[in-house]
């Protein structure tokens, strides 16, 4: 019998990436595929020649299948039902992001993984790439000296279809929490608080906003800037976000897709000089991992088996979630909101 027992709910086009890493590994084994329309997950089974069981089901696939772990590949509207129903259940969780939509929703999610003593991770495939790793490696190693602003620019033009097409915050509560886990990932810092203006520009093919300009303090002291839309036509970022880190000796610039580098102040004497001499520095490339959604199973499936606390587990997670949910709270209210109480 294999290691992992794997049910996967929701058996959409996202589903697939899930499912191949999950036929490659020696030690998984698929036991149920789950969605709330019986043919999607058929045809999930007929794609990769599964035998597996079909429900509609989350608790019946659990209870006939005695899987031990849930792949929760719905979207987030669902994402409390199933993580909630396969903790209770005695299975852990990976789950897409965000964790919940609300943040009551989160904070019980980890009282459940306390008190059943299962594993819930996020997946944060944007954190799982060697330019960010080189990134943070530059910000972690004094390059720039103490970080004072951090600033990024997403803006991608992003023809959908389906339920984010409908959803009231489709940037910030779908996608932006990328970027938002990046700013805590290269920085280090958690949020403290945010101020958010949500919009939808004209021209927008979604039902909400599709816009927002956030801005927040970090726990460091620094300012993160986000500035973002989902419907930009033309010049677009990287979906990787584009960066700029200013620092009290220099600023690291990342375009989302190339390396990284720096720029700070030359050595030498430099009194006197209205703007002062620079050098390059380049980032040191020394993570060896893969690259996405393979890097951030491969370290979730690595913390079962030392027994240990993934890196986006669920109450690392939460900070990610505080500023999503806090940044739609202030654009609602059009205040400045205290983070530290969502987490």
């Amino acid at each position: 019998m294999s290691a992992y027992r794997i049910v996967v709910v929701g058996c959409g086009g996202m589903a697939r990436t899930w499912v191949e890493y999950a036929l490659a590994r020696e030690d998984a084994e698929i036991v149920g595929l789950v969605d709330i329309k019986a043919e999607f997950a058929q045809a999930m089974a007929d794609r990769y020649e599964l035998s597996c069981g079909i429900y509609t089901d989350l608790a019946q696939a659990l209870a006939e299948t005695g899987a031990n772990l849930v792949f929760d590949v719905t979207i987030p509207a669902s994402h409390f039902a199933v993580c909630s129903t396969a903790l209770n259940a005695g299975a852990s969780v990976f789950g897409e992001k965000p964790m919940a939509e609300t943040m009551e929703a989160a904070r019980e999610l980890i009282g459940i993984a306390d008190r059943t003593g299962g594993s819930y991770a996020v997946m944060q495939n944007r954190r799982y790439d060697a330019n960010i790793r080189a990134l943070s490696g530059l910000m972690q190693g004094g390059a720039i000296g103490k970080t004072g602003y951090v600033g990024a620019d997403f803006f991608i033009g992003a023809h959908f279809g389906g339920f984010r097409d409908a959803m009231d915050s489709p940037l910030i509560l779908d996608m932006a929490i990328h970027t938002f886990d990046q700013a805590r990932f290269i920085t280090g810092a958690d949020p403290v608080s945010v101020y958010c203006h949500e919009f939808n520009p004209p021209g927008s093919w979604y039902a909400g906003n599709a816009a927002a300009i956030c801005v927040f303090e970090m726990s460091d002291g620094s300012v993160f800037c986000y500035r973002g839309s989902w419907c930009a036509e033309g010049a677009q970022t990287s979906w990787e976000s584009q960066w700029r880190v200013t620092g009290e000796r220099g600023t690291a610039i990342w375009d989302g897709a190339g390396a990284p580098y720096a720029e700070v102040v030359a050595g030498g004497d430099q009194e006197g000089k209205f703007i002062r001499g620079y050098e390059r520095v380049e980032a040191a490339f020394e993570w060896q991992g893969r690259s996405g959604h393979h890097g951030c199973l491969d370290e979730m499936f690595a913390s079962l088996a030392e027994g240990r606390r993934a890196e986006t587990d669920c109450r690392d997670n939460v900070r990610s979630m505080a500023m999503v949910l806090g940044a739609i709270d202030s654009a609602r209210t059009g205040v400045k909101v205290d983070l530290r109480g969502y987490y």
